[in-house]
């Protein structure tokens, strides 16, 4: 009997040290890493075999029968590695030797080593095997106590026959009963362990999704903004347009009824006047109906882009032609300069450029009261997209009211001007810089902006020079 009293105090401290080693476990050591988790169960395991052989029962000075072979089976089950079995293994029986180093001693730590071993053989199959945990628990248990049973009664100092006559009989049932016992016990504590552990899994988990609702949340709410200010300039884009389509089509009207019911003291040069007006109404109606065209066409991705060579020296003459007769009229100074170093042509889309160029100076025109307005045309190497090219630059520079920092995106956007009051001073629909940008990337461009309020501005259309950096594509 006083073999199965030591074995229930051999069971009772290592339950008292399984439950303080999953306390500490829990609250430390589960947040470390795998292997730092690996390295403090083998200090665990070898110092429960210690403290079980410390407890164990003393047949004489020499001879001690304990339990120090279960954290064996238990570390077998839930770390089936063959060398960290092999390791807890001869490391547990070295610590034998802790109680003084005799033959009994090395008996028990050659015993260790070879149940070591055991145990590492049988890993391969515990991580392969499709049978159910319990089963393969009670196949470690009744291999180890059976492979104990044997080492003792060959290795041991114990006569043979005395063993296996008086002490085998008590100590082999004993020993699968508290095996099973305490792995029953310990699969308890690891269910816990598991259990916490998804807990906590699914705690982060939703602690993830709450950030990311709170993400969406925040993104949704900037949205709405946006919607709210897209509808605001909407809003004002058709309000404007009213005005800018009602404002032609007055005149149309009016001019048109004077002429049908003129009569013999209306003049022939106050016919050409009204002839003048009306033309002059009917381009701007044109230009209207045109931006919105265009810019339907590009969001639709129906706008064709056509690929061909440009003279760069005709273009702004062109320009010229055109806005110098605004510029005489506004009392404005209006240049053109081509630097040197310049190609005769570039392969690009000579309808768009041209277009781009006159919605930039019809801006620059327009918000201009004194100074001048000049177009600059240079060559000039830049780098863009990760690699150096060359580009020909188109600079419309201008004295007139400039635009707030704050402001310099947010006019390129459709519907959009630096202020919502500027059209009703100044006239226009807004889509002439957006049309602009999105002309100047589909002909392999792009526009930069150099302002400060009251200072003036200056828009450079950059277009490449060689048919290769242009990536246009007909049609989009």
């Amino acid at each position: 009997m006083e073999y199965i009293k030591i074995f229930f105090i051999n069971t009772a401290m290592l339950i008292t040290l399984a439950y303080l080693a999953n306390l500490l476990f829990k609250h430390t050591i589960s947040r470390s890493s795998e292997r730092t988790k690996q390295a403090a169960w083998v200090v665990m395991a070898i110092f429960a075999g210690w403290l079980s052989t410390f407890f164990g029962y003393r047949l004489d000075d020499n001879v001690i029968f304990d339990l120090r072979f279960v954290p064996l089976i238990i570390s077998t089950i839930a770390y089936p590695q063959s060398l960290l079995l092999i390791l807890i293994g001869v490391s547990t029986g070295l610590m034998r030797f802790a109680f003084g180093i005799t033959t009994a001693a090395a008996a028990g730590m050659l015993n260790l080593s070879i149940l070591g071993f055991i145990c590492a053989a049988l890993s391969p199959w515990i991580r392969r095997s499709p049978v159910s945990m319990i089963a393969k628990g009670l196949v470690v248990v009744l291999a180890v106590n059976f492979f104990n049973a044997v080492n003792i009664s060959i290795f041991g100092v114990i006569p043979f026959y005395e063993y296996v006559s008086e002490i085998m009989p008590i100590t082999f049932p004993a020993g699968i009963a508290l095996s099973i016992l305490f792995a029953l016990i310990a699969r308890d504590f690891h269910l816990e362990h598991k259990r916490m552990q998804q807990i906590e899994q699914v705690n982060a988990l939703l602690s993830e999704q709450a950030a990311e609702l709170q993400k969406n949340k925040i993104v949704l709410e900037e949205r709405a903004k946006q919607l709210m200010l897209a509808s605001q300039y909407k809003s004002e884009f058709l309000a404007n347009m009213s005005h800018e389509l009602r404002t032609p089509l007055n005149g149309i009207i009016n001019l048109s009824e004077l002429i049908a019911e003129h009569d013999d003291s209306v003049t022939r040069e106050e016919l050409q006047a009204y002839g003048s007006l009306i033309h002059r109404s009917g381009e701007e109606l044109l230009q209207l109906i045109n931006d919105i065209l265009d810019l339907s066409k590009v969001e639709a991705g129906k706008l064709e882009i056509v690929s061909e060579e440009v003279n760069v020296s005709e273009v702004p003459a062109l320009l010229f032609q055109q806005f110098d007769v605004i510029a005489k009229q506004r009392g404005l100074g209006f240049t053109i300069q081509l630097e040197e170093d310049l190609p005769e042509t570039l392969v690009s889309d000579p309808q768009r450029v041209q277009q781009i160029l006159r919605n930039l100076l019809s801006n620059a025109f327009k918000f201009t009261h004194r100074g001048g307005v000049s177009l600059t045309i240079r060559r000039e190497q830049r780098r863009q997209g990760g690699r150096e090219a060359s580009w020909i630059v188109w600079e419309v520079k201008d004295t007139g009211i400039g635009i707030p920092k704050d402001k310099h995106l947010s006019i390129f956007e459709a519907f959009q001007q630096a202020d919502g009051t500027i059209s009703r001073q100044y006239g226009g629909t807004g889509l002439g810089l957006s049309i602009s940008r999105d002309l100047a990337r589909l002909i392999g461009g792009f526009i930069t902006l150099q302002s400060q309020e009251g200072e003036g501005s200056a828009f450079s259309l950059y277009l490449p020079l060689t048919g290769s950096d242009q990536g246009i594509k007909t049609p989009i």
